[in-house]
């Protein structure tokens, strides 16, 4: 890396660039540029003044220190998939990860190493040969690094916890265009940062994960109307809040769809969507999951056995590329008459019928991570709720938006404080500090000093370097 780390000035930084980058590099004008710059929210229509098609840490490396060299903005996309189109940025430096997307498991030590590009699908395709996985999000399209470095919900979060507590290592690109592994023992501070702080202390290459035994699992779902999504979420929360780690259930509010199981007399209405998934013996899972529809009978049901593949990439149909996404999110301290009755009021204002309402009881596994050993915020809260607006014509863009935002502000009174994160969207300032809190906002941010000094990774949900960082 020493050809790489030479001297970089204004004066010889395209230079530089082009006798150093290996990948490919894209200008408006070149035929890729439109489809390489695109993310997921289809809201984020932006041009950046050049694209880095890196394939390793070398490339990244050379991007970051042209940028900086230049004078120009620095964005990272892995997956593109963030909803506030964190990875692109009007005239920016796009550091696009996008073809490393390698992966190699030792299933003997039950681990996984990741390049920083990956999706979900390639992580799962790889791991899931051995019979493991690394617990992760609901989407399968999303970017393993995005989601890792900002927490990283998900079907087995309960059960195992979330995907950046199964962040064992990381080769990462800081922004001086060194390279670092960052490990329990070498660089420990910004291993710690990485698991739950977000994009802004480096760029990561490479993750070592940690695998999970998994099989196939029984998935339960029961659709209700409105007039009787009152008892039946009193008996969600009943049931969730008892269930054992092995069983994960969610619940959804949306307009309900035209799928053959569906009743004819509820498609295209308002509706309530109660899952109940079972992670053990699938033999079992009837049994296990029947008791969350003990409180109300639903209108109709779906039940079948599917592999953990399948299961990861339910959510895909639901969130294609290219709509327009706003989301709200928020924790809830419980689910009792008052947050239900909001909520049930959102539904009923629903416009869109790709607009969704889910909220899920967490704990388990989140929980049982001590508070420190990370920099992930609010791992005791009971519940999350996320109020998305999905859409497709521009021209509808503040009716679904002030929707969105409206569904989460009127639980303020149930709030338990904080935010994910990887939900944050068109925030206040102050948000940011708010959501990781005081003591964990102040370390990262002397983190940030000491790997980031510049601020040169500033396209997150940023935590600037600490003026007068302690220690």
């Amino acid at each position: 890396m020493t050809d790489v780390l030479e001297p970089v000035s204004q004066e010889n930084a395209e230079p530089f660039l082009r006798n150093h980058f290996k990948g490919s590099l894209l200008g408006p004008g070149d035929a890729a540029y439109d489809e390489v710059r695109a993310v997921w929210n289809g809201m984020h229509d932006r041009r950046p003044s050049l694209i880095a098609r890196c394939t390793g840490a070398a490339d990244v490396s050379v991007a970051l220190r042209y940028a900086t060299a230049s004078g120009r903005a620095v964005t990272v996309r892995g997956g593109g998939h963030n909803v506030a189109g964190t990875s692109v940025a009007d005239d920016a430096v796009m550091i696009d990860l996008s073809l490393m997307n390698g992966v190699d498991v030792d299933p003997g030590t039950e681990t996984a190493r990741a390049q920083g590009g990956c999706l979900l699908r390639d992580v799962d395709a790889a791991t899931l040969a051995h019979g493991l996985a690394c617990p992760a999000g609901v989407v399968s399209h999303t970017g393993l690094g995005g989601l890792a470095l900002g927490g990283g919900y998900g079907w087995l979060a309960r059960k195992w916890g979330l995907t950046c507590d199964h962040l064992l290592a990381a080769e990462v690109v800081l922004a001086d265009g060194t390279v670092v592994e960052a490990t329990e023992d070498d660089h420990a501070g910004l291993l710690w940062g990485l698991r739950g702080g977000g994009g802004n202390l480096g760029v990561v290459t490479r993750f070592t994960l940690r695998l999970r035994p998994v099989g196939p699992v029984h998935h339960h779902t029961g659709v209700f109307p409105l007039d009787t999504a009152v008892a039946a979420l009193a008996g969600y929360r009943e049931f969730a809040e008892k269930q054992g780690v092995d069983l994960h259930a969610v619940a959804t509010l949306k307009r309900a769809g035209h799928h053959d199981w569906i009743p004819r007399r509820l498609r295209g209405l308002p509706a309530l969507f109660l899952t109940a998934t079972w992670f053990g013996d699938p033999a079992e899972g009837p049994a296990r999951t029947a008791p969350l529809f003990a409180a109300a009978a639903p209108d109709a049901t779906l039940t079948r056995v599917m592999s953990f593949a399948e299961l990861q990439a339910l959510g895909d149909h639901g969130e294609p590329h290219g709509n327009r996404y706003y989301t709200k999110s928020c924790y809830l301290t419980d689910l009792t008459e008052g947050p239900i009755a909001q909520l049930l009021d959102s539904t009923r204002e629903i416009e869109s019928p790709l607009s969704a309402i889910d909220f899920e009881y967490l704990r388990g596994a989140i929980s049982d991570v001590a508070d420190e050993d990370s920099a992930f915020p609010r791992r005791d809260a009971p519940y999350i709720c996320t109020v998305s607006a999905q859409w497709t014509d521009p021209a509808e863009d503040p009716a679904h938006a002030e929707w969105s935002r409206r569904g989460v502000a009127r639980l303020a009174e149930w709030h338990y404080g904080g935010a994910y994160v990887n939900y944050l969207q068109d925030e206040r300032p102050g948000k940011v500090a708010e959501v990781y809190g005081t003591a964990r906002y102040e370390r990262l941010a002397a983190l940030k000093h000491r790997y980031d000094p510049d601020n040169v990774l500033a396209g997150n949900q940023n935590i600037p370097p600490a003026a007068h960082p302690h220690g």
